[in-house]
């Protein structure tokens, strides 16, 4: 049993937390909207009223929260934050979608208070997260990532180390950046198949059993074709996923061509109103 507090509380940290808890881990829980954490303290865990809180005593933090912006917030508040808390010799798991440059500031930060830092997004969605399915993508060192092998095991199917720290967080916006051009591909590529008199669910049935089309796509076609568009992937965080897979590529001088239209494409579905539909309703700027 391990003292772990799972800060983030949404559709995926509540679903990580469970597994945990399940796993018999003794388990703190904090999200800004504190209603999100009343299954998991029916269930046993312990409710923390700030970041702090929640960290204290742990030997284990995860975050798994929306953007750069937000974990900078809960880990590093002067009043409220994890950093002010977290005790010597804990490890913070970072699970968040976040830029490789924030990964950075938050080991410098933490690594003054003698606390070890791995990043460790996943690729996966709700059903994964509940099966404890997850892929995780990680970086950091060898000894801290085999520290919380066991833990990531709970959660996941497949650990990844791919590399120093960082190396996470730079692996998740490649996978998410795949992820988002080969839906918009897909959705505009519908579209013209449309006009051509193909209907999508015809072409879906073709599209599916070819070889180019990614089991990923595939699934996603389906719910573009049934027009099931409720928020599993958000195209708003798709965009912000872009974003910062640009942002990171200036960093290292690498061309992003792809990722950079990419970007514009969920943009204009934002504009049109569709950024709270999942990722498949970005086929709606292509299909009436």
């Amino acid at each position: 049993m391990t003292r772990i507090a799972v800060i983030g509380l949404g559709a995926m940290g509540a679903r990580m937390a469970r597994r945990l808890l399940d796993a018999g881990h003794e388990l703190t829980v904090y999200n800004r909207t504190p209603a999100r954490a009343e299954a998991l303290v029916a269930a046993g865990a312990r409710r923390a009223d700030t970041p702090k809180d929640a960290a204290a005593g742990a030997e284990v933090v995860l975050t798994m929260l929306t953007d750069d912006d937000v974990a900078r917030r809960v880990w590093l508040d002067p009043e409220t934050g994890i950093a002010t808390s977290i005790p010597e010799g804990a490890v913070a798991l970072e699970c968040s979608t976040v830029t490789p440059g924030w990964i950075r500031s938050l080991h410098d930060a933490l690594s003054a208070r003698g606390v070890a830092l791995v990043d460790a997004p996943v690729a996966g969605s709700r059903p994964q997260a509940e099966a404890g399915q997850l892929i995780f993508m990680v970086g950091g060192p060898a000894p801290t990532v085999e520290r919380v092998r066991p833990i990531l095991s709970v959660m996941g199917g497949a650990i990844h180390h791919a590399g120093d720290l960082g190396a996470g967080a730079w692996l998740k916006l490649a996978v998410n950046s795949l992820f988002g051009i080969q839906v918009a591909a897909l959705g505009e590529l519908l579209g013209l198949l449309s006009k051509a008199g193909i209907p999508p669910d015809k072409a879906m049935a073709v599209l599916g059993e070819v070889p180019v089309t990614s089991p990923a796509a595939k699934g996603i076609g389906g719910l573009i074709v049934a027009g099931r568009h409720a928020p599993l992937f958000p195209i708003d965080l798709v965009e912000k996923d872009f974003r910062y897979a640009l942002l990171a590529g200036r960093d290292v001088g690498a061309e992003l061509p792809a990722v950079e239209a990419g970007r514009r494409i969920y943009a204009r579905a934002q504009e049109a109103g569709h950024g709270d539909a999942n990722i498949s309703g970005v086929a709606k700027l292509y299909l009436a």
